[in-house]
Parts: C-alpha cells; sequence; structure tokens
C-alpha cells in the first residue's frame, strides 16, 4: 500500500494541475502561453505539475475579488454609504406606509367579510330545511315523469 503512494500522488498532482490549468483564463497565465502548460504538465506530470503551481498558476489574492471593502455587511455595500434623507425620500416614505396600512386595512376588512359569510353557510348547512311542499297542477292529474327511462307514471284523484 504504502509502494502505490507515490503514484497515486503523482496522478492527484496530474489532475489537479491540468485541470486547473485548462479552467484558468490564458490571458492571467504566467511565464509560458497556456498550451506550453499542458504540455509541460502532460509530459512531466511531477516537475511541471510543480511548475505549474510555482511559476505559471496566476496570482490570487486571498478571498474573491469585489469591488467594495469586505465588511461585516459584506455584499450590501448601501448600509455603508453615509445618507442624508431628503424631505422629498421622507414623504415618499410616509406615503408608502400609509398606502400599505390602507392596503392592510382593505385585507383585513374582505377577510373579514369572508369569515363572516363562511360562517353564516355552515350555520345553513346545520340547520335543516323543512321539506317543501308538492304543488301538483290544478288539473287533479299528478303525473311524474321519468327521464331517459321513457315512460310516464299517471295518477287521478279517486272520485
Amino acid at each position: 500500500m504504502i509502494r502505490l503512494l507515490p503514484a497515486v500522488l503523482e496522478i492527484g498532482l496530474l489532475v489537479y494541475c491540468l485541470i486547473d490549468c485548462l479552467q484558468t483564463d490564458a490571458l492571467v497565465v504566467r511565464n509560458l502561453p497556456k498550451l506550453g502548460w499542458v504540455v509541460l504538465i502532460i509530459v512531466l506530470p511531477l516537475i511541471g505539475g510543480i511548475a505549474w503551481l510555482v511559476a505559471g498558476r496566476p496570482e490570487r489574492s486571498a478571498g474573491r475579488p469585489v469591488a467594495w471593502r469586505s465588511t461585516a455587511t459584506a455584499g450590501y455595500p448601501e448600509y455603508e454609504r453615509p445618507f442624508e434623507a431628503s424631505a422629498a425620500s421622507r414623504a415618499i416614505d410616509e406615503r408608502l406606509r400609509e398606502e400599505q396600512a390602507r392596503v392592510d386595512l382593505e385585507h383585513e376588512q374582505a377577510l373579514h367579510r369572508w369569515e363572516k359569510s363562511l360562517l353564516e353557510r355552515e350555520a345553513r348547512l346545520q340547520t335543516p330545511e323543512p321539506p317543501a311542499a308538492l304543488d301538483w297542477p290544478a288539473t287533479g292529474q299528478r303525473s311524474v315523469d321519468l327521464v331517459g327511462v321513457g315512460a310516464s307514471i299517471s295518477a287521478r284523484p279517486a272520485g
């Protein structure tokens, strides 16, 4: 197992350096053209890989580059800028707050109306309605048509 360790490390270094070289922009590669580094890493894996890491790889700063200095609110530099609220922006903010309050009130009222309507419908469903009286035609003939059966049932009052 120990005998395989140098070969595994060399293959790992080859793969890492080759992928790193291929993904690096050709404009920032140092000392050789990008194709020269790829050939050197493949032909002489150990020496080429170490040379790439020392002399060919672009110098990178610690962390990722950002346009503003990194602080506790990194990513939100607008909180770090000095800002004096003008009368116009305060008026806009106040108008937006009033509009939001009005919309919230309308929403609450609509929810109350819907809830009241729902409670009324539930109350109607819970109270049974008396069966409606059947209104027969004045002719005295009671008939029921069975739709789809093609039959008609008729009854004449006795008498």
